[in-house]
């Protein structure tokens, strides 16, 4: 294969000329990186990702580690990622006791991590191993977080829709620049590491809260590869459920868009009942307590809705206050 043919080089080679010549560089053979792959169902290709990771590291002379965590699989993927840290003193597998999400797996994988920087990645070589020293190069130059941009999304049309909608909640709750993609492709500095790993949420969204807790970010294009074996389990239920936990953990808008629809309600049962009451003064009513019943029924009810509007405002500062308790178990860990 010849330079040019080579897909790899010629992502380093974009990346070099797009480097501004005054820009100075760290050396990415001075730092550590712990590698953090989820894993949920994968024991077909698990072992192949792990096998390339190492390749690709180890070619360039990187000091690395590689965090599997073990997400609740049903198959046999513990097995293959345990033997792989029983095998090797770089990997580490941990399992949890049940499948709690993605999130929750790179949160444990974080804890877990002791490199300068950590790398996210998918289990099911998605995101080739070697596109992750674009990422690394682009950090090098003093980035907090970057993010890998997919030149082309290997994903099905609900999820690109998905992607779209929770890009759009990203700019609106954590300030996501318009020019900045997200993935969970992503390298993310060791500080910033420390700042989510010591959040007190119970809800982690890793790239939100990389995004919260970061100022310097940046992209790096990467390949998409299609999915080798399977098909993907992230489905519409968890975008779905994804985009609420983002609304409903990092956002005080739809508590405070019931709240302004309960005053709203609130104030039309107001001019309901004074309507009726105005009209009760002119116009006599042909059944005997309808007028007194409405005005009664849209007054009461007006300052019910309003106080359970103002209840819900401090139900949820209580929950966030509150809700500071792991939600998730490692249950087994293994290591060389």
């Amino acid at each position: 294969m010849t330079r040019q043919e080579d897909p790899a080089l010629e992502d380093v080679e974009r990346l070099e000329r797009s480097e501004p010549p005054s820009a100075s560089k760290l050396d990415r053979r001075e730092f550590m990186y712990s590698i953090v792959v989820p894993v949920f169902n994968s024991a077909d290709v698990v072992g192949q990702t792990v096998d390339r990771i190492q390749e690709v590291f180890e070619e360039s002379e990187l000091s690395y580690q590689i965090v599997l965590v073990n997400d609740g699989s049903r198959d046999g993927s513990w097995d293959v990622i345990s033997r792989k840290a029983r095998a090797s003193s770089r990997v580490v597998a941990l399992n949890l006791l049940r499948n709690y999400g993605q999130h929750y797996a790179n949160l444990a994988g974080m804890r877990e991590a002791e490199g300068d920087y950590v790398i996210t990645m998918d289990d099911d070589l998605q995101n080739p191993p070697d596109q992750a020293l674009l990422l690394i190069d682009e950090a090098m130059r003093g980035r907090d977080v970057v993010f890998g941009r997919f030149e082309t999304k290997q994903a099905a049309g609900y999820r690109r829709i998905g992607s779209s909608l929770i890009t759009l909640i990203n700019r609106r709750i954590f300030a996501q620049p318009a020019d900045l993609a997200v993935s969970n492709f992503r390298i993310i500095r060791r500080d910033v590491v420390d700042r989510i790993c010591s959040s007190h949420t119970a809800y982690p969204y890793i790239t939100g809260q990389a995004l919260m807790y970061s100022s310097n970010r940046a992209n790096a294009g990467v390949r998409h590869e299609p999915r080798r074996v399977g098909k993907s389990t992230y489905g519409l239920p968890k975008i779905l459920r994804l985009v609420l936990t983002i609304l409903f953990s990092y956002s005080s808008f739809p508590l405070r868009a019931a709240a302004a629809f309960g005053f709203g309600v609130a104030i039309l049962s107001f001019v309901l009942g004074l309507v009726y009451l105005i009209r009760a003064l002119f116009v006599a009513s042909p059944v005997q307590g309808w007028t007194t019943l409405v005005v009664l029924l849209s007054i009461f009810n007006g300052v019910t809705i309003a106080l359970l509007s103002m209840l819900g405002e401090y139900v949820v500062r209580t929950l966030n206050t509150v809700s500071t308790q792991d939600r998730y178990h490692v249950v087994d860990r293994v290591s060389s």
